[in-house]
C-alpha cells in the first residue's frame, strides 16, 4: 500500500485523462485501488465518477442471489430425497459475462445466510435484513451492508419494533429501503411499514397500510413502493389479489387496487414491475404482461426446467431472469426473456451455484 498523496490522479498525467484510466477499472478491483492512496479513494466515492463511468458504458451489472450452497460430497440431486436445511450464502452472476462468485459470508452467521432474510440493492451497496438464524430459527432484526468499492461488511441499526418475517422489502436503488407487512411472533399479519436510510444508518416509522399483509411482495418503480398481494391474520394462506402503494414524494399510502394480482391469486413472489408501468409475472407455467389497469395476458411459456420458479427480477429495462427447477429438490436453472420479442436465451449455471435460490437483487456498479 501507498501511504502517500499523489500530484493529481496520476502524476504526469491531465486530470481527465487520469480519470478515464480509473473508471475503467474492473469493480472487483475497486477496493485494492481505493487503498493505493487518499486521492484515488476520495474521487472514486464521488458520485461524478460512478455517473461518468456509467455514461460512458463501463458499468457492470450484476445479479446477487440469496442461494443455497452445494456440498460437493453430497450425492447427486435426484438422489436426495431427504436433504438436511441447507446453509445459504450470497452468490454473485454478471449476466453480461457469465461469471459465477460468491461475496464473503455474513458477519456473525458462521452458518450461513439467515433464512428468508430480504437482500436489496442501494447504489453501490447491497442491504441485507431480518430473516431467521439458521441455527436456532430465531429471528433476526439484524442489518448488514456489503460495499462492493471496499469489498466489505458493516453493520446496520437493528429493524426497530416487532421482530417480523416475510415482509415486503425493496429499494429506491440510492438510498432508501422501504418495508412493510409480514408478521410478528405470534404469527399476527402486520400493516405496519418503515423506510430505512442507508447512507444515514436510520430508521423511520411509515403511515400503516390499509391492511394487513403476510408473505407480501415489495417492488419500488416510478417512485412508488408497491406491496402485493399477502393474507391477512384472519386469512392464513389465503392470498389476497390486491396491491398498495405508498408514493414516496407524497408520503401517503393511495387506496388498495382490488383484483391486481387477477381472478386466481397465488403467492406473489415472481411479480416484477418495470420502469415504463408493465408487469410481469410466471404463475403455472406462463409469463403473463399487466399494463396499467388492463387484465393480466399470457405472452410466452415458461421453459419446463423453470416450471418451479423460485425467483424473478429485471436486470435490464428489457430483459428479466428467472430462476427455478422442473420439480421439487432438482438443480436450479436459470434463463433470461427479451421482453421486445418474448424469446429465452438459457444461462449456462455451474454445478456448484445450481442450489435452491430465495431471492435476489441487481446492481450497476
Amino acid at each position: 500500500m501507498v501511504d502517500q498523496e499523489l500530484s493529481g490522479l496520476f502524476p504526469g498525467l491531465p486530470e481527465d485523462l487520469g480519470l478515464d484510466c480509473l473508471i475503467r477499472v474492473p469493480y472487483e478491483n475497486l477496493s485494492a485501488v481505493t487503498a493505493v492512496c487518499r486521492g484515488w479513494k476520495l474521487e472514486i466515492e464521488l458520485p461524478e465518477f460512478w455517473r461518468r463511468r456509467r455514461v460512458s458504458g463501463l458499468s457492470t451489472r450484476v445479479v446477487v442471489f440469496a442461494q443455497a450452497q452445494i456440498d460437493p460430497t453430497r450425492e447427486p440431486f435426484p438422489s436426495a430425497k431427504h436433504p438436511a436445511t441447507p446453509r445459504y450464502g450470497l452468490t454473485v452472476f454478471e449476466p453480461e459475462t457469465g461469471r459465477w462468485t460468491r461475496l464473503p459470508p455474513v458477519p456473525g452467521f458462521p452458518d450461513g445466510l439467515p433464512l428468508f432474510c430480504e437482500i436489496v440493492a442501494v447504489g453501490t451497496e447491497l442491504v441485507v435484513m431480518g430473516g431467521w438464524d439458521p441455527v436456532t430459527w430465531e429471528v433476526s432484526r439484524a442489518v448488514f451492508v456489503y460495499s462492493f468499492i471496499r469489498a466489505t461488511w458493516r453493520p446496520g441499526a437493528d429493524v426497530p419494533g416487532t421482530r417480523r418475517s416475510f415482509f415486503a422489502c425493496a429499494s429506491d436503488g440510492r438510498r432508501m429501503v422501504f418495508v412493510a407487512g409480514g408478521h410478528d411472533g405470534e404469527k399476527n399479519a402486520l400493516k405496519s411499514a418503515m423506510a430505512y436510510d442507508v447512507a444515514g444508518d436510520q430508521w423511520a416509522h411509515l403511515p400503516d397500510m390499509a391492511r394487513e399483509r403476510d408473505e407480501c411482495k415489495g417492488v419500488l418503480v416510478r417512485g412508488k413502493f408497491h406491496v402485493i398481494g399477502g393474507y391477512a391474520t384472519s386469512a392464513q394462506g389465503q392470498f389476497g389479489d390486491d396491491a398498495e402503494a405508498f408514493d414516496v414524494a407524497a408520503s401517503r399510502w393511495e387506496a388498495p387496487c382490488d383484483g391486481f394480482l387477477g381472478p386466481a391469486p397465488g403467492c406473489p413472489r415472481t411479480c416484477v414491475g418495470c420502469r415504463d408501468g408493465e408487469w410481469y409475472s410466471c404463475e403455472g407455467g406462463d409469463v403473463a404482461k399487466r399494463t396499467g389497469t388492463m387484465t393480466w395476458q399470457p405472452v410466452t411459456q415458461l421453459p419446463v426446467s423453470v416450471h418451479k420458479v423460485t425467483c424473478v427480477m429485471m436486470w435490464r429495462d428489457d430483459k428479466m431472469l428467472v430462476i427455478g427447477s422442473a420439480s421439487h429438490n432438482e438443480p436450479h436453472k436459470a434463463f433470461v426473456l427479451d421482453l421486445k420479442g418474448y424469446t429465452w436465451a438459457a444461462v449456462a449455471v455451474p454445478e456448484n451455484f445450481s442450489g435452491h435460490v430465495q431471492s435476489g437483487c441487481c446492481l450497476e456498479i
